[in-house]
Protein backbone atom coordinates (compact mmCIF):
# COMPACT_ATOMS: atom_id res chain seq x y z
CA UNK A 1 0.00 0.00 0.00
CA UNK A 2 1.19 3.43 -0.86
CA UNK A 3 1.43 5.74 2.07
CA UNK A 4 -0.31 9.07 2.14
CA UNK A 5 2.04 12.04 1.65
CA UNK A 6 0.87 13.55 4.91
CA UNK A 7 1.77 10.33 6.72
CA UNK A 8 5.27 10.38 5.25
CA UNK A 9 6.03 13.75 6.84
CA UNK A 10 8.06 13.45 9.97
CA UNK A 11 6.34 14.40 13.15
CA UNK A 12 8.07 17.57 14.30
CA UNK A 13 7.48 16.50 17.85
CA UNK A 14 6.75 18.80 20.77
CA UNK A 15 7.92 22.40 20.62
CA UNK A 16 11.25 23.06 22.25
CA UNK A 17 10.74 24.57 25.64
CA UNK A 18 12.51 27.90 26.01
CA UNK A 19 15.18 28.05 28.65
CA UNK A 20 17.49 30.61 30.17
CA UNK A 21 17.26 34.22 29.05
CA UNK A 22 14.66 33.56 26.35
CA UNK A 23 12.32 31.90 28.80
CA UNK A 24 12.73 34.78 31.24
CA UNK A 25 12.05 37.41 28.55
CA UNK A 26 8.93 35.57 27.44
CA UNK A 27 7.72 35.28 31.04
CA UNK A 28 8.21 39.05 31.51
CA UNK A 29 6.42 39.77 28.18
CA UNK A 30 9.47 41.48 26.69
CA UNK A 31 8.80 41.08 22.98
CA UNK A 32 10.57 43.77 20.89
CA UNK A 33 8.78 43.18 17.58
CA UNK A 34 8.09 45.80 14.90
CA UNK A 35 4.36 45.39 15.55
CA UNK A 36 4.76 46.32 19.20
CA UNK A 37 7.54 48.94 18.96
CA UNK A 38 6.86 50.52 15.59
CA UNK A 39 3.08 50.37 15.34
CA UNK A 40 1.46 49.89 18.73
CA UNK A 41 3.86 52.15 20.67
CA UNK A 42 3.75 54.94 18.07
CA UNK A 43 -0.02 54.67 17.95
CA UNK A 44 -0.12 55.04 21.71
CA UNK A 45 2.07 58.13 21.51
CA UNK A 46 -0.39 59.73 19.07
CA UNK A 47 -3.32 58.90 21.34
CA UNK A 48 -1.55 60.48 24.30
CA UNK A 49 -0.85 63.64 22.32
CA UNK A 50 -4.43 63.79 21.16
CA UNK A 51 -5.81 63.45 24.70
CA UNK A 52 -3.58 66.17 26.16
CA UNK A 53 -1.82 68.70 23.92
CA UNK A 54 -4.32 68.70 21.07
CA UNK A 55 -7.49 68.86 23.15
CA UNK A 56 -5.86 71.34 25.52
CA UNK A 57 -4.95 73.64 22.64
CA UNK A 58 -8.48 73.50 21.23
CA UNK A 59 -9.99 74.32 24.64
CA UNK A 60 -7.49 77.16 25.08
CA UNK A 61 -8.39 78.56 21.65
CA UNK A 62 -12.08 78.46 22.53
CA UNK A 63 -11.25 80.34 25.70
CA UNK A 64 -9.50 83.06 23.70
CA UNK A 65 -12.25 83.34 21.09
CA UNK A 66 -15.10 83.37 23.61
CA UNK A 67 -13.28 85.42 26.22
CA UNK A 68 -13.68 82.76 28.95
CA UNK A 69 -10.50 82.56 31.10
CA UNK A 70 -11.78 79.39 32.79
CA UNK A 71 -11.39 77.53 29.50
CA UNK A 72 -7.82 78.81 29.22
CA UNK A 73 -7.05 77.35 32.65
CA UNK A 74 -8.51 73.98 31.67
CA UNK A 75 -6.52 74.02 28.44
CA UNK A 76 -3.32 74.85 30.31
CA UNK A 77 -3.75 71.87 32.66
CA UNK A 78 -4.43 69.55 29.71
CA UNK A 79 -1.33 70.64 27.79
CA UNK A 80 0.82 70.46 30.95
CA UNK A 81 0.12 66.72 31.08
CA UNK A 82 1.40 66.07 27.53
CA UNK A 83 4.56 64.16 28.44
CA UNK A 84 2.82 62.01 31.04
CA UNK A 85 -0.11 61.25 28.71
CA UNK A 86 2.20 60.15 25.90
CA UNK A 87 4.30 57.92 28.16
CA UNK A 88 1.30 56.22 29.78
CA UNK A 89 -0.32 55.66 26.37
CA UNK A 90 2.90 54.12 25.01
CA UNK A 91 3.32 51.94 28.09
CA UNK A 92 -0.31 50.83 27.92
CA UNK A 93 0.09 49.75 24.29
CA UNK A 94 3.29 47.95 25.28
CA UNK A 95 1.19 45.95 27.80
CA UNK A 96 3.22 47.26 30.71
CA UNK A 97 2.43 45.80 34.17
CA UNK A 98 0.52 48.07 36.54
CA UNK A 99 3.45 49.53 38.51
CA UNK A 100 5.46 50.06 35.33
CA UNK A 101 2.51 51.80 33.68
CA UNK A 102 1.94 54.23 36.54
CA UNK A 103 5.64 54.96 36.92
CA UNK A 104 5.97 56.16 33.33
CA UNK A 105 4.13 59.34 34.31
CA UNK A 106 7.34 60.76 35.79
CA UNK A 107 9.41 59.40 32.89
CA UNK A 108 7.20 61.07 30.29
CA UNK A 109 7.24 64.41 32.10
CA UNK A 110 11.04 64.37 32.31
CA UNK A 111 11.59 63.27 28.70
CA UNK A 112 9.14 65.79 27.24
CA UNK A 113 10.59 68.64 29.28
CA UNK A 114 14.23 67.82 28.55
CA UNK A 115 13.54 67.03 24.89
CA UNK A 116 12.44 70.57 24.09
CA UNK A 117 10.89 71.01 20.65
CA UNK A 118 11.55 67.34 19.86
CA UNK A 119 9.99 66.19 23.11
CA UNK A 120 7.49 63.72 21.62
CA UNK A 121 10.21 61.66 19.95
CA UNK A 122 12.28 61.74 23.14
CA UNK A 123 9.27 60.51 25.13
CA UNK A 124 8.80 57.66 22.66
CA UNK A 125 12.34 56.28 22.89
CA UNK A 126 12.84 56.88 26.59
CA UNK A 127 9.50 55.38 27.56
CA UNK A 128 10.47 52.23 25.66
CA UNK A 129 13.69 52.06 27.71
CA UNK A 130 11.79 52.60 30.98
CA UNK A 131 9.16 49.98 30.16
CA UNK A 132 11.87 47.47 29.23
CA UNK A 133 13.68 48.08 32.53
CA UNK A 134 10.47 47.93 34.51
CA UNK A 135 9.38 44.67 32.91
CA UNK A 136 12.74 43.09 33.73
CA UNK A 137 12.08 43.40 37.46
CA UNK A 138 8.28 43.30 37.55
CA UNK A 139 7.00 40.73 40.06
CA UNK A 140 10.49 39.22 40.39
CA UNK A 141 10.98 40.25 44.03
CA UNK A 142 8.65 40.04 47.05
CA UNK A 143 8.75 43.84 47.34
CA UNK A 144 7.46 44.58 43.84
CA UNK A 145 5.62 47.66 45.12
CA UNK A 146 8.98 49.35 45.76
CA UNK A 147 11.38 47.73 43.30
CA UNK A 148 9.40 48.05 40.05
CA UNK A 149 8.45 51.77 40.36
CA UNK A 150 11.97 52.60 41.57
CA UNK A 151 13.70 50.86 38.65
CA UNK A 152 11.25 52.22 36.06
CA UNK A 153 11.51 55.81 37.24
CA UNK A 154 15.26 55.75 37.99
CA UNK A 155 16.21 54.21 34.64
CA UNK A 156 13.68 56.27 32.68
CA UNK A 157 14.47 59.66 34.17
CA UNK A 158 18.22 58.97 34.05
CA UNK A 159 17.86 58.10 30.36
CA UNK A 160 15.90 61.33 29.89
CA UNK A 161 18.75 63.40 31.34
CA UNK A 162 21.29 61.89 28.96
CA UNK A 163 19.26 61.10 25.84
CA UNK A 164 16.30 63.47 25.67
CA UNK A 165 18.28 66.64 24.78
CA UNK A 166 20.15 65.13 21.79
CA UNK A 167 17.07 63.23 20.56
CA UNK A 168 14.97 66.37 20.86
CA UNK A 169 17.52 68.50 19.05
CA UNK A 170 17.88 65.97 16.24
CA UNK A 171 14.12 65.69 15.72
CA UNK A 172 13.69 69.46 15.84
CA UNK A 173 16.53 69.96 13.37
CA UNK A 174 15.03 67.52 10.87
CA UNK A 175 11.64 69.17 11.26
CA UNK A 176 13.10 72.64 10.74
CA UNK A 177 14.96 71.40 7.65
CA UNK A 178 11.73 70.06 6.15
CA UNK A 179 9.89 73.29 6.95
CA UNK A 180 12.61 75.56 5.53
CA UNK A 181 12.89 73.39 2.43
CA UNK A 182 9.13 73.68 1.92
CA UNK A 183 9.34 77.46 2.16
CA UNK A 184 12.18 77.52 -0.39
CA UNK A 185 10.84 74.83 -2.75
CA UNK A 186 7.05 74.74 -2.28
CA UNK A 187 6.41 72.78 -5.48
CA UNK A 188 8.83 69.90 -4.92
CA UNK A 189 8.39 69.74 -1.17
CA UNK A 190 4.64 70.15 -1.50
CA UNK A 191 4.56 66.96 -3.57
CA UNK A 192 7.02 65.06 -1.35
CA UNK A 193 5.58 66.00 2.04
CA UNK A 194 2.01 65.50 0.89
CA UNK A 195 2.73 62.14 -0.74
CA UNK A 196 4.82 60.73 2.10
CA UNK A 197 2.46 61.83 4.88
CA UNK A 198 -0.59 60.54 3.01
CA UNK A 199 0.97 57.11 2.59
CA UNK A 200 2.10 57.11 6.24
CA UNK A 201 -1.45 57.91 7.34
CA UNK A 202 -2.88 54.94 5.42
CA UNK A 203 -0.21 52.46 6.52
CA UNK A 204 -0.56 50.94 10.00
CA UNK A 205 1.90 53.44 11.45
CA UNK A 206 1.12 56.80 13.01
CA UNK A 207 1.38 59.80 10.71
CA UNK A 208 0.21 61.90 13.65
CA UNK A 209 3.14 60.70 15.76
CA UNK A 210 5.51 61.38 12.85
CA UNK A 211 4.21 64.93 12.42
CA UNK A 212 4.42 65.55 16.16
CA UNK A 213 7.93 64.11 16.42
CA UNK A 214 9.25 66.39 13.68
CA UNK A 215 7.12 69.32 14.81
CA UNK A 216 5.69 69.97 11.34
CA UNK A 217 3.94 73.32 11.20
CA UNK A 218 3.74 76.23 8.77
CA UNK A 219 3.67 75.54 5.05
CA UNK A 220 5.07 72.03 5.57
CA UNK A 221 2.26 71.37 8.04
CA UNK A 222 -0.22 72.52 5.39
CA UNK A 223 1.34 70.13 2.84
CA UNK A 224 1.20 67.28 5.36
CA UNK A 225 -2.47 68.02 6.00
CA UNK A 226 -3.10 68.07 2.24
CA UNK A 227 -1.58 64.60 1.83
CA UNK A 228 -3.43 63.09 4.76
CA UNK A 229 -6.76 64.56 3.65
CA UNK A 230 -6.11 63.36 0.09
CA UNK A 231 -5.81 59.77 1.27
CA UNK A 232 -8.74 59.81 3.67
CA UNK A 233 -11.23 61.62 1.45
CA UNK A 234 -9.69 60.10 -1.67
CA UNK A 235 -10.21 56.50 -0.58
CA UNK A 236 -13.65 57.35 0.80
CA UNK A 237 -14.82 58.72 -2.56
CA UNK A 238 -13.01 56.17 -4.76
CA UNK A 239 -14.63 53.33 -2.81
CA UNK A 240 -18.13 54.82 -2.62
CA UNK A 241 -19.57 52.23 -5.05
CA UNK A 242 -18.56 49.43 -2.71
CA UNK A 243 -19.05 51.03 0.70
CA UNK A 244 -21.75 53.71 0.28
CA UNK A 245 -22.36 56.31 2.99
CA UNK A 246 -21.06 54.15 5.83
CA UNK A 247 -17.71 53.72 4.12
CA UNK A 248 -17.60 57.39 3.18
CA UNK A 249 -17.85 58.37 6.85
CA UNK A 250 -15.65 55.56 8.17
CA UNK A 251 -12.76 56.51 5.88
CA UNK A 252 -13.33 60.24 5.39
CA UNK A 253 -13.79 61.00 9.08
CA UNK A 254 -12.21 57.88 10.57
CA UNK A 255 -9.18 56.35 8.90
CA UNK A 256 -8.06 55.16 5.47
CA UNK A 257 -6.21 52.30 7.22
CA UNK A 258 -9.40 50.32 6.64
CA UNK A 259 -8.17 49.84 3.07
CA UNK A 260 -4.86 48.20 4.06
CA UNK A 261 -6.05 44.58 3.49
CA UNK A 262 -7.24 45.54 -0.01
CA UNK A 263 -4.03 47.44 -0.77
CA UNK A 264 -1.90 44.46 0.26
CA UNK A 265 -3.78 42.25 -2.18
CA UNK A 266 -3.84 44.82 -4.98
CA UNK A 267 -1.32 47.71 -4.57
CA UNK A 268 -2.60 49.45 -7.73
CA UNK A 269 -5.56 50.59 -5.61
CA UNK A 270 -3.18 53.19 -4.09
CA UNK A 271 -3.13 55.21 -7.32
CA UNK A 272 -6.26 57.40 -6.93
CA UNK A 273 -5.30 58.55 -3.40
CA UNK A 274 -1.62 59.04 -4.26
CA UNK A 275 -2.60 61.05 -7.36
CA UNK A 276 -4.85 63.20 -5.17
CA UNK A 277 -2.02 63.87 -2.72
CA UNK A 278 0.43 64.76 -5.53
CA UNK A 279 -2.04 67.34 -6.86
CA UNK A 280 -3.21 68.53 -3.46
CA UNK A 281 0.21 69.22 -1.92
CA UNK A 282 1.45 71.85 -4.42
CA UNK A 283 -1.98 73.50 -4.49
CA UNK A 284 -1.76 73.85 -0.71
CA UNK A 285 1.78 75.27 -0.72
CA UNK A 286 1.72 77.40 -3.88
CA UNK A 287 -1.86 78.50 -4.58
CA UNK A 288 -3.59 78.70 -1.20
CA UNK A 289 -0.40 78.92 0.90
CA UNK A 290 -2.16 76.84 3.53
CA UNK A 291 -0.31 76.92 6.85
CA UNK A 292 -0.99 74.54 9.70
CA UNK A 293 0.14 76.42 12.80
CA UNK A 294 -1.82 74.53 15.42
CA UNK A 295 -0.31 71.61 17.37
CA UNK A 296 2.07 69.66 15.09
CA UNK A 297 0.06 66.48 15.64
CA UNK A 298 -2.77 68.09 13.64
CA UNK A 299 -0.57 68.04 10.53
CA UNK A 300 -0.70 64.25 10.51
CA UNK A 301 -4.39 63.73 11.28
CA UNK A 302 -6.03 64.70 7.98
CA UNK A 303 -9.82 64.85 8.26
CA UNK A 304 -9.94 62.23 11.03
CA UNK A 305 -12.49 63.66 13.42
CA UNK A 306 -11.85 66.97 11.62
CA UNK A 307 -8.69 67.29 13.74
CA UNK A 308 -6.62 68.59 10.80
CA UNK A 309 -9.03 71.41 9.84
CA UNK A 310 -9.54 72.30 13.51
CA UNK A 311 -5.76 72.51 13.93
CA UNK A 312 -5.49 74.91 11.00
CA UNK A 313 -8.27 77.12 12.38
CA UNK A 314 -6.69 76.98 15.84
CA UNK A 315 -3.36 78.02 14.35
CA UNK A 316 -4.88 81.12 12.78
CA UNK A 317 -5.97 82.47 16.14
CA UNK A 318 -3.58 80.79 18.61
CA UNK A 319 -0.37 79.52 16.97
CA UNK A 320 1.32 76.67 18.81
CA UNK A 321 4.66 77.19 20.56
CA UNK A 322 6.39 75.31 17.75
CA UNK A 323 4.81 77.62 15.16
CA UNK A 324 5.82 80.72 17.11
CA UNK A 325 9.40 79.42 17.34
CA UNK A 326 9.40 79.04 13.56
CA UNK A 327 8.34 82.67 13.14
CA UNK A 328 4.64 82.11 12.46
CA UNK A 329 2.14 84.66 13.80
CA UNK A 330 -1.57 84.82 14.55
CA UNK A 331 -3.72 86.11 11.71
CA UNK A 332 -7.32 86.96 10.97
CA UNK A 333 -8.34 84.48 8.25
CA UNK A 334 -9.69 85.88 5.00
CA UNK A 335 -11.91 84.44 2.31
CA UNK A 336 -8.93 82.81 0.56
CA UNK A 337 -7.90 81.10 3.79
CA UNK A 338 -11.33 79.58 4.35
CA UNK A 339 -11.62 78.63 0.69
CA UNK A 340 -8.20 76.97 0.79
CA UNK A 341 -9.12 74.99 3.90
CA UNK A 342 -12.28 73.59 2.29
CA UNK A 343 -10.78 73.00 -1.17
CA UNK A 344 -7.63 71.28 0.13
CA UNK A 345 -9.38 69.27 2.84
CA UNK A 346 -12.29 68.00 0.75
CA UNK A 347 -12.80 69.23 -2.80
CA UNK A 348 -9.49 68.39 -4.53
CA UNK A 349 -9.05 64.99 -2.82
CA UNK A 350 -12.59 63.97 -3.73
CA UNK A 351 -12.43 65.26 -7.31
CA UNK A 352 -9.00 63.88 -8.25
CA UNK A 353 -9.51 60.47 -6.61
CA UNK A 354 -12.95 60.10 -8.23
CA UNK A 355 -11.67 60.98 -11.72
CA UNK A 356 -8.64 58.69 -11.50
CA UNK A 357 -10.61 55.79 -10.00
CA UNK A 358 -13.31 56.07 -12.68
CA UNK A 359 -10.68 55.99 -15.44
CA UNK A 360 -9.10 52.93 -13.82
CA UNK A 361 -12.50 51.23 -13.52
CA UNK A 362 -13.20 51.79 -17.21
CA UNK A 363 -9.77 50.37 -18.08
CA UNK A 364 -10.45 47.34 -15.89
CA UNK A 365 -7.63 48.12 -13.48
CA UNK A 366 -10.17 48.44 -10.65
CA UNK A 367 -13.13 46.07 -10.48
CA UNK A 368 -16.26 46.25 -8.38
CA UNK A 369 -15.51 44.92 -4.91
CA UNK A 370 -11.79 45.78 -4.86
CA UNK A 371 -12.34 48.56 -2.30
CA UNK A 372 -14.88 46.69 -0.17
CA UNK A 373 -14.37 47.12 3.58
CA UNK A 374 -16.28 45.93 6.63
CA UNK A 375 -18.19 48.87 8.11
Amino acid sequence: MSENKAEKKKDPGPEKELTGVRAFLKKQDINPTWQRLGIEALGGMAHGLFASLLIGTIINTLGNLLGIPYLNEIGAFATAGTGAAMAVSIAYNMKAPTFVLYSTVAVGMAANSLGGAGGPLAVYFITLIAVFAGKLVSKVTPIDLIVTPFVTIFVGVSAAFFLAPPIGKAAAAIGYAVMWATELQPLIMGILVSGIMGIALTLPISSAALAASLGLVGLAGGAAHAGCAAHMVGFAVASYRENKVGGLAAQGLGTSMLQVPNLLQKPILWIPAVAASIVNGPLATMVFKLRQNGPPISSGMGTSGLVGPIGIVTGWYTPSERALDFGEVAKAPGVMDWAGLIVISVVIPALVAWIVSEIMRKKGAITLGDYKIDV
